[in-house]
């Protein structure tokens, strides 16, 4: 799982790569914000604003910190650790990525929600993910593997079309979100897996 993970954030990085350098492809990144926003419904506004609180960095912090108190019912602190290093690796890597491409938003007519920062990468599909990967992997034993695998998935889709659909954010920025994360925890996970038994959910 981990390996396949990787081999699919590092082919998600190369297309969001190629997709931000690529003065061609940027008209359809615009496009697709412009699509989204000519196909709005009063439900699916409310829906999409409400991820966007729960995908937020405080959001996400304290789904962390619920999750991070059951695990420490069952003791299993390696797990823990595991989670705090992935969500603050990844909340740094987010934002460092931002200034340095300190790539616009989409024109503001577009947008649903306040924003903040650059736009690429999505720091909401980052941390999407992340959460996503992390639960994914701390499952690997679980006899619910496979619905936490597809809610995972579920939930990490649902934030990144969110974010295009709101207009804060281009497809591109979506995609380097995802995949940067696929990367980060899944590399951190062999880390973790080497050095110490991270204690999967049986």
């Amino acid at each position: 799982m981990p390996y396949l993970l990787l081999s699919v954030g590092c082919f998600l990085f190369i297309i969001s790569m190629l997709l931000l350098f690529i003065p061609a492809f940027h008209v359809h990144d615009l496009n697709a914000v412009i699509w989204m926003s000519q196909h709005r419904t009063d439900s699916m506004n409310n829906f999409a604003t409400v991820l966007s609180t729960i995908g937020g960095m405080p959001g996400v912090l304290f789904l962390a910190t619920l999750w991070c108190l059951c695990l420490t019912w069952y003791k299993k602190y390696t797990n823990i650790v595991f989670i705090v290093t992935g969500l603050s690796g990844s909340f740094a890597t987010a934002w460092l990525l931002k200034f340095v491409f300190s790539r616009p938003r989409p024109p503001e007519m577009y947008h649903l929600v306040e924003s903040y920062g650059a736009s690429f990468p999505s720091a909401h599909s980052f941390y999407a993910a992340t959460l996503g990967c992390l639960a994914i992997y701390l499952s690997m034993k679980h006899t619910a593997h496979k619905l936490i695998f597809l809610c995972a998935l579920i939930w990490i889709l649902m934030m990144g079309v969110s974010r295009v659909y709101l207009g804060v954010h281009y497809p591109t920025d979506v995609l380097s979100g995802w995949s940067i994360s696929f990367i980060w925890i899944s590399l951190l996970y062999l880390l973790f897996t080497q050095n110490s038994k991270v204690q999967t959910n049986d």
